[in-house]
């Protein structure tokens, strides 16, 4: 899996964006191409590089006159159709221009159709979304992960006058993501910005779990004296067991006189609390009493209740516990059909590959006993038959 991850520790603009996506491998060639074909002679576009606090960054510049028009989503629209853009590309602007007019709409509380948009139905702005837009069409990430967004501070000038930082727009995109103050009085996170981050992101929060494979910087118009005004792009694969690290607590109990009858009592009791396993392993206890070690795993927030459980129900006086991680590959349930009856299989991946399918115990005993035959030809025939059912489309 492909990954795509965005450090934004100086904030998002769309020419940051662009440009650091551009680092990626898209051809600055490409992307002029993509812009020309939307119609907009005013309009033009510049790639170069700089220097923001040490760090050599791609720079992504658009020029256009200082004084256009009031654009409504419709004219937006009708700008984009007429690009030779591929479908994608397209979807993706079309959907960051609609959320920006539905956050706009609901701000001002006009209808959607009478939005006119300022700053962000500019030239530049269309540009920088189309540009983005084709980049990643280009890229193709499977995920987009973006870091925490700081917003920064102070105060803004725009068409309305001034505004407090973070201006209501961009506020109103960003809700529900992490987001900071700071670290410097300045609009960091720009309403496009937020726009097209909010429109195409998968998830927010850290760096995931990842081999990264090229590495983009994009600089903003501006130098900060505290942080480089840069964004970071890292492309890289997915780390194949990633998804499939997990934490769990680890419960034990030394148990050297319990009675087996209860024994098998708090399997049931343990799993029904909500364990996910529970075994006892024989054991050699002091004065040379055999006995068993109690083991239970669980999700930590269950852990307490779980002791409890085995306080109550077993003599012993102390329960050790500890976290371990632990992988687990991805499982599916899919049902086939054997001569005595359906069967669930529980079938799970490595690497992307399925390994053989495991049919339910449970579902094979009871076929087994309703039909009089044995378990084991039960169990091998759901398992037959999963190893030539067809495969599931990716």
């Amino acid at each position: 899996m492909k990954i795509l991850y965005l450090d934004c520790p100086s904030g998002a603009s769309g020419d940051m964006l662009v440009a650091a996506l551009s680092e990626l491998g898209v051809h600055p060639a490409e992307i002029k191409a993509a812009i020309a074909s939307l119609g907009l002679p005013a309009l033009r576009v510049r790639f170069g590089h700089t220097v923001r606090g040490g760090l050599r960054a791609a720079r992504f510049r658009v020029e256009a006159a200082s004084r256009q028009p009031h654009r409504g989503l419709p004219q937006i629209l009708s700008i984009l159709k007429r690009g030779r853009l591929t479908p994608r590309v397209r979807a993706t602007a079309t959907a960051v221009f609609r959320r920006l007019c539905t956050v706009e709409a609901a701000i001002h509380r006009v209808p959607v159709a009478k939005v006119h948009l300022h700053e962000v139905g500019a030239l530049d702005a269309i540009a920088d979304v189309v540009a983005a837009a084709f980049c990643l069409d280009r890229l193709a990430p499977d995920r987009i992960v973006v870091s925490p967004l700081p917003l920064g501070g102070g105060t803004v000038r725009c068409e309305h006058g001034v505004l407090p930082v973070p201006a209501p727009a961009t506020l109103a995109l960003l809700r529900g993501r992490p987001v900071y103050g700071g670290p410097v009085a300045a609009e960091l996170v720009t309403p496009t910005g937020a726009a097209i981050l909010t429109t195409v992101a998968d998830d927010f929060g850290p760096l995931p779990e990842m081999r990264p494979d090229r590495t983009g910087l994009g600089a903003g118009s501006r130098e900060h004296a505290e942080i480089p005004n840069v964004l970071r792009a890292v492309l890289g694969e997915a780390d194949p067991l990633a998804g499939a690290r997990d934490t769990v607590a680890v419960l034990q109990a030394n148990l050297d006189d319990l009675n087996p009858q209860i024994a098998g009592h708090l399997l049931d009791q343990l799993l029904a609390a909500g364990a996910l396993e529970v075994f006892f392993t024989p054991a050699q206890m002091k004065k040379n009493r055999p006995g068993l070690l109690l083991t239970v795993l669980a999700r930590e927030p269950e852990a307490e209740r779980l002791a409890r459980t085995i306080f109550a129900e077993t003599t012993t006086i102390g329960i050790r516990w500890q976290r371990a991680r632990r992988w687990e590959l991805p499982r599916r349930e899919e049902r086939v059909r054997t001569r005595w009856g359906n069967v669930r299989v529980k079938i799970s991946e490595l690497d992307g590959e399925e390994l053989p399918a495991a049919p339910e115990y449970e579902d094979c005993r009871s076929l087994a006993r309703r039909a009089g035959v044995p378990l084991r030809r039960v169990l091998l025939e759901a398992a037959q038959l999963a190893a030539v059912r067809p495969r599931r489309k990716r």
